[in-house]
């Protein structure tokens, strides 16, 4: 039988001082913050900047990028790698982990490099995972301010739930949201195979099949003309489907 993760009750979107007062600067530098990054040149320097003044571990994976992006990486990433050739986000989000593992992060995280995600909302679900109320805090943009989904991107996140609740059988909110938090034992649990943006799916399937404990945060989504311009299409939809449902009749 496959094994159920402990879901946790999803938090109202609440100023917890408490919960930020835990962020020390020790806690802070055990948290590795995980950005995969192909051809955002023209962005990942301001988030870097921002970022990097609340976590100082930012570890950042350039994905094979023709921009600009790698010498952005080399003067605003405290870690910076690099992948040769375009592998896909997924692949740049195990590279980053493992690499984060290696230098004994007790806390790793996801986020993008576009400016989507809000450092308040890491900061609390990292408070979440380090006070132990959680292995995993995923974010939630429906628990949240979700006035700013677009309707076509609202419309494909809903069929993701029903669909994961379905083939994973598990019951998120939210699940293509790449804000994440993991503790270690999490994220040593946890490998991701699937290469480009089937991960997510994926990410869904190994957390379904676990004994992790997951807690659900509101967050907000940033979706500016940039992002909205980067994101995925609805043929990129079914061909990251596609992806999806070949690996797992592969397994």
């Amino acid at each position: 039988m496959p094994r159920e993760p402990h879901l946790l009750e999803s938090r109202p979107l609440t100023r917890d001082d408490a919960a930020l007062a835990l962020l020390t600067a020790h806690v802070r530098a055990q948290t590795f913050v995980v950005i995969p990054v192909f051809n955002e040149g023209a962005v990942i320097g301001e988030v870097l900047d921002q970022l990097v003044q609340h976590f100082p571990n930012v570890v950042c994976v350039d994905d094979g990028s023709s921009d600009g992006t790698w010498e952005a990486l080399k003067s605003h990433a405290p870690h910076a790698l690099r992948h040769l050739v375009n592998r896909g986000q997924g692949a740049a989000l195990q590279t980053g982990t493992e690499y984060a593992l290696r230098c004994g992060a007790l806390r790793i995280a996801h986020f993008d490099a576009d400016g989507q995600h809000r450092i308040e909302d890491l900061e609390r679900m990292v408070a979440a995972v380090a006070r132990g109320d959680c292995d995993i805090a995923l974010g939630d943009r429906f628990a949240g301010n979700a006035a700013s989904v677009p309707l076509g991107r609202r419309m494909v996140l809903r069929a993701a739930v029903v669909f994961h609740r379905i083939v994973s059988g598990i019951a998120l909110n939210d699940v293509h949201n790449g804000l994440r938090v993991f503790s270690r034992a999490a994220a040593e649990r946890i490998e991701m195979t699937a290469d480009r943006m089937a991960h997510a799916s994926e990410l869904i399937d190994l957390i379904a099949q676990s004994q992790l404990r997951v807690l659900q945060l509101p967050v907000t989504i940033r979706y500016t003309e940039y992002s909205r311009a980067k994101g995925q299409s609805w043929t990129g939809g079914f061909r990251i489907l596609f992806h999806y449902l070949v690996g797992r009749a592969l397994d």
